[in-house]
């Protein structure tokens, strides 16, 4: 169905307010595939922290004059007033001077962007010259704000601190991103650009300018850092409502998810029973699905050796989501129909997707980051994050809304993410494929409850580190810290070391965003539920919940609610 609606007043300040953050934010301009700002990169520094926040105040003194006009636009002012509320309550707290993990901050933000810069013609090569020399300024400006921040009182977490700075000395490494950037330079239809001496020259520039933050990281910050890694109830719920969109209570969605994670972990048992029937039937739970876990690994068909063989696989398995669930589950526009998948530079460890450009020349992208210690690979761990990341997922939902062109404003399609909406339709993706068969594979069905528990686990760590929860006694009782967190981490997931302590450090530094998976996803069933009670089928639901892009909690459940 395609709609075409006279743009309102409403939908002009947002895609006014969309022009004008994205000059403010470069980074977040390539990211949303608007072309314009690639040989820049964003003012990390007070003032433009500053900049930012007076444009969120100013966009939200003229939509409080507007008067929405239809239910888009309804939706839009909500939207709107919720996102630029949430920034300036971070700014004014001074939250986004402060900001320093292991995986959402300047450090790699600064240098992922170089992924996705486009590089086809010879002006798309003299941007990227012209923005590596750009780096130093970036990050300087960064500098700036941890400086102010701890002026201010924040001290930061020495955690975070070294993570921080170990990214920064690989991205500076005679054999880190930068240093290989000039070879592997080429035009789109063959050769090498023009400038190759220029281009070798900004890119040992942006490797010195990381190489310097890697040592004011280590020489200036972290000899004052805390060893504490809990924020606090204040700004735990500040941060958390922003990833959400909505509020939650604490206590009670702790509780929640330490039932959550009981009752995927009582269903992967049942799966693992399934996978060695023969295994003693007192055998404990956890026990039972170790052992499914090592018989799946051990099977050569489902093993994969090298990235070059994941890539392929990941592609095939994409490719057919695609074409099977369009026109069947759903309506898949044809420029949708093209997702790529990628290996990404980076080892440190993480899986992420990264939206197509707005004429989609930039197609869908789903990046694996690989860490070294990784050689091998099993389907069975994967299958279902090709889902979550691709079709249903994150492609469907956020390459679907830049393709309602016409029915959404440009704010609406390009520049707003809320990660509750995102991640929780993603999980409740991986779920939907489940329930449509493409899990029927119990070794496939058990990677999707693994990767369920692990979100669950990050709902009970995340919660319980922050705020200084009451912790299980399996591990000790007591207060939650990073060791409790560790070790419940090991107990109750089944991550590579390397990647289990990636994603410890990245709950630690990022408070709030691990429960927008499981919480997300908690209210995606709940809104479906509703919505099926009323008589309608899925693939309605699905539609009309898809058409509203990526919103607040609260939004969503208002616009889906008669």
């Amino acid at each position: 169905m395609t709609i075409d609606r006279s743009p309102t007043d409403v939908d002009r300040l947002a895609e006014q307010y969309l022009d004008d953050s994205m000059a403010l934010d470069p980074i977040a301009a390539t990211f949303a595939g608007l072309r314009g700002h690639d040989d820049r990169l964003t003012d990390h520094s007070p003032a433009g922290h500053a900049a930012r926040a007076a444009l969120a105040r100013g966009t939200l003194d003229r939509l409080a004059a507007l008067q929405p006009v239809d239910d888009v636009d309804r939706v839009t002012a909500a939207a709107l007033a919720e996102r630029l509320g949430h920034l300036l309550a971070l700014h004014e707290a001074g939250l986004d001077l402060g900001d320093l993990n292991n995986i959402a901050c300047a450090v790699q933000s600064v240098r992922e962007v170089f992924d996705i810069t486009p590089t086809a013609t010879a002006d798309d090569w003299a941007a990227v010259t012209a923005r590596l020399h750009a780096v130093r300024t970036s990050l300087d400006g960064y500098r700036e704000s941890l400086l102010e921040a701890r002026a201010g009182g924040w001290v930061p977490p020495a955690r975070q601190v070294r993570a921080a700075a170990g990214q920064a000395e690989e991205f500076a490494a005679p054999d880190g991103f930068f240093a290989g950037l000039p070879g592997a330079a080429q035009l789109a239809g063959g050769g090498r650009p023009p400038g190759e001496d220029a281009l070798r020259g900004a890119a040992d520039a942006a490797a010195s300018a990381y190489a310097d933050l890697a040592g004011w990281l280590r020489a200036e910050l972290l000899p004052g850092a805390r060893a504490d890694d809990a924020v606090g109830a204040d700004v735990y719920v500040l941060a958390a409502t922003g990833f959400l969109g909505t509020r939650i209570d604490p206590e009670e969605t702790y509780a929640w998810g330490l039932e959550e994670l009981a009752r995927i972990e009582d269903e992967a048992a049942a799966v693992a029973r399934r996978l060695v029937p023969d295994a003693a039937p007192d055998r404990d739970p956890r026990k039972l699905v170790d052992l499914a876990v090592e018989a799946l690994d051990a099977d050569p068909g489902r093993l994969l050796h090298g990235t070059d063989a994941l890539l392929a696989w990941m592609q095939d398995l994409s490719d057919r989501a695609v074409s099977e669930l369009g026109g069947t589950h759903f309506a898949i526009a044809e420029p949708l129909r093209r997702l790529r998948c990628r290996i990404a530079p980076s080892t440190a460890g993480g899986i992420y997707y990264t939206p197509p450009s707005e004429d989609f020349d930039r197609p869908g992208q789903m990046w694996w980051s690989v860490t070294p210690d990784v050689t091998t690979f099993s389907t069975w761990r994967e299958t279902t994050t090709v889902f979550h990341e691709g079709v249903p997922g994150h492609h469907l939902q956020v390459g679907g809304t830049v393709a309602l062109a016409g029915e959404l404003n440009r704010w609406r399609r390009l520049g707003c993410w809320v990660s509750g909406h995102g991640e929780g339709w993603a999980l409740y993706a991986e779920r939907l494929m489940a329930e449509l068969g493409y899990l029927d594979d119990p070794g496939d069905l058990l990677g999707m409850l693994d990767a369920q528990a692990l979100r669950a686990c990050r709902v009970v760590v995340d919660l319980g580190v922050h705020l200084r929860l009451p912790a299980p006694a399996e591990v000790g009782g007591g207060v939650w810290d990073a060791g409790k967190a560790w070790a419940y981490l090991t107990a109750h997931t089944r991550l590579p070391e390397g990647n289990r302590r990636f994603e410890l450090d990245r709950y630690l530094g990022w408070p709030g965003q691990a429960i927008s998976y499981k919480v997300g996803e908690r209210v995606w069933l709940d809104l479906r539920d509703r919505a099926t009670a009323r008589g309608t089928d899925l693939r309605t639901f699905h539609d009309a919940a898809l058409r509203l892009g990526s919103v607040g909690l609260d939004v969503l459940t208002r616009a889906l609610t008669p």
